[in-house]
């Protein structure tokens, strides 16, 4: 996935209605954050820091969507606990996360794994990727996605 590219065909389901499809996103723009795992000390601090932003998210009519391989029970669970207000998309089978190149080998510890690398993805109202964030440290993350998409709306 490069910025310019469209992002792909996607029907998750979802932690807070039944499913999300790229066609929901279309006509406003979309944060699209992938992150490891549910519960976890810095997916979890990203995504309290992204519900507590969404109203500064939703005065620019951005979405914010993210998406591990975790169960829609587990994100269910997560939102509940740490009461999250974003919508978290179930890819289970790592399809979607793969298509936007997430999906890549990581080590620790000398181990090698294939794990999702933290990526987060700003979509227009068209569905084109216009920023995208790779290997994610979540300190000042948010800032960076809010300004990078007041200066894409000002530039539009």
């Amino acid at each position: 996935m490069d910025i310019g590219d469209s992002i792909p065909e996607f029907d998750l389901p979802a932690s807070n209605r039944d499913k999300i499809t790229n066609r929901d996103l279309l006509g406003k723009w979309a944060v699209i954050y992938f992150y490891p795992k549910d519960d976890t000390p810095g997916c979890t601090k990203q995504a309290i820091n992204f519900s507590v932003s969404q109203s500064d998210f939703d005065t620019m009519n951005a979405y914010i969507l993210g998406i591990s391989k975790d169960s829609v029970s587990k994100h269910v669970k997560f939102t509940q606990k740490h009461d999250l207000t974003i919508t978290l998309g179930s890819d289970e089978t790592g399809e979607i996360c793969e298509s936007f190149g997430c999906w890549v080998e990581k080590s620790m510890y000398g181990k090698t794994y294939m794990g999702i690398e933290r990526s987060t993805f700003l979509v227009d109202p068209e569905g084109k990727v216009r920023q995208i964030w790779r290997k994610v440290k979540v300190p000042g993350h948010i800032e960076n996605v809010l300004q990078a998409l007041k200066e894409q709306i000002n530039h539009d």
